[in-house]
């Protein structure tokens, strides 16, 4: 939409009410300026960012249960998780970004408990809790914002366009359009073909400025899907016998840290650590760039508002989801979603975790949607963020090749970090042959990124 339709259609808006304009102001992370945004669309934004991510409460506790801990708990731990985090951020980081057990360490979180090295769950949270306090402590100084600031533009660029794509492939591969070999779906499933059909249908919905489109098409193919049926001949869509059940409170996991298992297991639980630090702080920073450049959130020299307690926020979140009994919690870039939708203040992410605190007792309806449902919308936000490209100089090689390897490795690998160390690294040695100068921050950057490549392979293999 263009700036001066954008203007447009804001005057045209009815004013708000002086309570609702002071709280968009106290949530909006440059107090001073404002953007513009409406109650209406903070709203919206929020309900399509958890329509969105409110898989993760589905799917993570399918990814922790080969731990043998309760499922049922770990549901009621995912939703507590991403509601505390998500208000961190809102409170603190005033962003419209979610926050939720990340995807990637639990899985490494699963494989450390079920891989037979006596490590327990308890252990397994300690190293979560060491990540966390050294990720917050890092964040409370000014030394992330300079990590972030010391990024040439083209690396900048290769994150926002590599998220995208990554975004655009999870929503494929969640709707059969992807299979994990790599090749297209089979159109003769009714699941699938549903799937294409609203991926080719909602980007019409978006070029019409339907208002919410990403969400309607949602909700679309979630009520479609109640007639359609899936590869296991059950209708894709289907209800539970009961939409509403109060949460088990998960007693045997709040706080449940075994620091004598830690301390006798340093070999493997160190290097763990490390990998939940390194991780979250190079992926959290990757999202915080590519969702507030999408939103506009950006000034001219690339400065995120509010950067410094964004990144506290996020430490924070860390630490809590590990009292809770939760992996690592982090930004998640389907918060991009709601960005789309109109999401501009810390407003977002406070009513997202309103959504979650619900979702302890409507998990069962929200299991219920369809990942085909999320399929074209987070495509739609894929190729969205894509447009960051044209901020990129294409006619210096260092620029085109350090950004086109961060966005291949990223949606080959499923890996951001693996993608920006190989941006990084290609970026520094052609800086080096054409004499261009590095700042410190930028090497030290390559370091850490050595570094966490290096604790991942002994994480993969301990």
């Amino acid at each position: 939409m263009r700036a001066d339709s954008r203007r447009t259609l804001l005057t045209r808006s009815p004013p708000l009410a002086p309570p609702v304009t002071g709280l968009l102001r106290f949530l909006s992370p440059d107090r001073s300026n404002p953007p513009p945004t409406t109650l209406r669309r903070e709203i919206l934004a929020a309900l399509t960012t958890f329509g969105a991510m409110g898989y993760v409460v589905v799917v993570n506790p399918q990814i922790l249960s080969v731990t043998g801990a309760d499922r049922h708990a770990l549901i009621v731990i995912t939703a507590l998780a991403a509601m505390v985090g998500s208000l961190l951020m809102g409170l603190i980081g005033r962003l419209p970004v979610a926050l939720a057990p990340a995807m990637g360490t639990n899985a490494v979180f699963a494989m450390a408990v079920a891989g037979g090295h006596g490590v327990t769950y308890g252990t397994a949270l300690v190293m979560v809790l060491m990540g966390g306090v050294a990720f917050t402590l890092f964040s409370a100084t000014r030394l992330r914002e300079h990590v972030v600031m010391a990024f040439p533009e083209a690396i900048r660029v290769g994150l926002q366009c590599g998220l995208g794509l990554f975004i655009a492939k999870i929503g494929l591969r969640g709707g059969g359009l992807l299979t994990p070999a790599g090749q297209f779906g089979d159109l003769r499933h009714p699941a699938v073909m549903l799937a294409f059909a609203a991926v080719l249908v909602t980007p019409v919905l978006v070029l019409l400025r339907v208002p919410a489109a990403l969400l309607l098409s949602i909700l679309a193919v979630t009520l479609i899907g109640l007639v359609v049926p899936g590869a296991d001949g059950r209708m894709l869509t289907h209800l539970p016998s009961a939409l509403v059940q109060a949460p088990p409170w998960p007693s045997d996991y709040v706080m449940s840290f075994d620091f004598a298992s830690f301390t006798s297991h340093l070999a493997l639980a160190l290097p763990l650590a490390g990998y939940f630090f390194l991780g979250d702080f190079f992926s959290a920073t990757a999202t915080l760039i590519g969702v507030t450049r999408r939103a506009g959130l950006m000034d001219a020299s690339g400065r995120m508002p509010n950067a410094r307690a964004a990144y506290l926020a996020d430490g924070l979140g860390s630490i809590a989801g590990a009292c809770l009994g939760s992996p690592t919690v982090a930004a998640y870039v389907e918060s991009a979603t709601g960005v789309e939708s109109g999401g501009r203040t810390g407003l977002t992410p406070i009513l997202v975790a309103l959504l979650f605190a619900l979702a302890t007792f409507l998990w069962p309806l929200i299991a219920a949607i369809p990942p085909q449902a999320t399929t074209p919308a987070l495509v739609m936000v894929g190729v969205m963020m894509m447009d960051g490209i044209r901020h990129l100089d294409c006619t210096r090689l260092e620029n085109t090749v350090s950004a086109v390897l961060i966005m291949l490795l990223t949606v080959t690998t499923g890996n951001l970090v693996v993608g920006l160390a190989a941006g990084a690294f290609a970026y520094t040695f052609m800086a080096l042959a054409l004499r261009i100068r590095l700042s410190p921050v930028l090497l030290l950057t390559d370091g850490l990124l050595a570094l966490y490549l290096l604790l991942s392979a002994l994480a993969r293999h301990s």
